[in-house]
């Protein structure tokens, strides 16, 4: 199945946008899936149609297209609690404003509707992001967290984000939730939960990005082929344990190239990322859009990595599914 790859400006926002594209273009990536900071994307000129035509001219510049845009920064201030210094870093000052929390919160939502809006006048129907979290705050269960408590969390993101939801199907575009610790939903069965309380409308979904799933020894396979409607987007890295009676899987306050830390992003190691099965899984379900190269390793020249990632991503691209390897799996359900 033909999907096309593309990569994720997020971790080049340092560098202009023109020259990623350059990048991009010469490494031979079919396309952008474009971040929202940097000089890349600013959402708040949505309106402004020389703007918008300046994306797009840098990108046929390039031999690029483009099916989906980025807002994970801001997103995260739309329902998280508390709001502090680690927003003050990530979004831009229209939205930290005076830093007032829920005037971030308030700001972020409406820069999150912009984004729909900017999506809808690039030709994006796709805008990937994260969404905040009120409770994830009380993930490690002690003291111990009441079902209210729980509960009053699902209910706030569904009231912040149903709004901004309601931006996004007028002008007929997507959101794609990165399943994610510090998110909303964050493995297999709070994305259940955060399905039932958005009412399962149909623009909310899921990014799917298997690497956060290896060091919470989730199911990636499962999770594709039980999320098959909800699967609007895939990022592509690399993530592996490393559990040696020292390392732990919650990180240890420690940069992601340390060796102290219990999980990082690498190409090899003791539980990695299972591609094959995933993009089986993948084609199972019908999946035919972007498969985004996201770049992480601390630990390796991103302008090696990049036209690397992009070759393991196309070798992988010409799996054919044996189907009946998945007719139990759906069959069960």
């Amino acid at each position: 199945m033909t999907r096309p790859i593309t990569l994720f400006t997020g971790q080049w926002a340092d560098l202009p946008f023109e020259e990623v594209a350059r990048l991009a273009g010469e490494w031979g990536y079919d396309g952008l899936e474009i971040a929202c900071w940097g000089d890349h994307i600013d959402v708040s000129r949505w309106d402004d149609a020389d703007y918008v035509q300046s994306r797009k001219d840098i990108l046929e510049r390039n031999g690029l297209k483009v099916w989906t845009i980025s807002n994970h920064l801001v997103g995260q201030a739309v329902a998280d609690d508390p709001i502090d210094e680690r927003h003050h870093g990530i979004v831009p000052p229209r939205v930290w404003g005076d830093g007032d929390a829920e005037g971030v919160r308030r700001r972020a939502a409406e820069d999150l509707k912009d984004t729909a809006r900017f999506a809808a006048e690039l030709g994006v129907s796709t805008v990937t992001g994260f969404t905040g979290s009120s409770i994830w705050k009380y993930v490690a269960m002690f003291p111990p967290a009441s079902q209210e408590m729980i509960d009053a969390g699902y209910q706030d993101f569904a009231d912040r984000w149903n709004p901004i939801l309601d931006v996004f199907e007028e002008v007929g575009v997507r959101f794609a939730l990165e399943v994610h610790p510090s998110e909303i939903a964050y493995d297999y069965w709070t994305a259940k939960a955060t399905l039932d309380a958005i009412g399962h409308r149909k623009s909310f979904g899921f990014n799917f990005d298997p690497s956060h799933f290896v060091w919470q020894q989730l199911d990636s396979v499962a999770f594709v082929l039980d999320f098959a409607d909800h699967i609007f987007h895939v990022h592509v890295k690399e993530s592996v344990t490393n559990l040696d009676g020292r390392n732990g899987v919650l990180g240890s306050h420690l940069s992601w190239d340390n060796p102290r830390r219990g999980w990082t992003f690498v190409s090899t190691g003791h539980g990695a990322v299972p591609w094959e099965p995933i993009f089986r899984a993948l084609n199972a379900i019908g999946y035919d859009g972007p498969t985004s190269v996201e770049w992480e390793d601390a630990g390796m020249d991103r302008l090696v990595g990049g036209p690397e990632a992009l070759a393991f991503v196309r070798k992988l691209a010409t799996i054919t599914p044996p189907h009946q390897l998945f007719d139990a799996a759906f069959s069960s359900k």
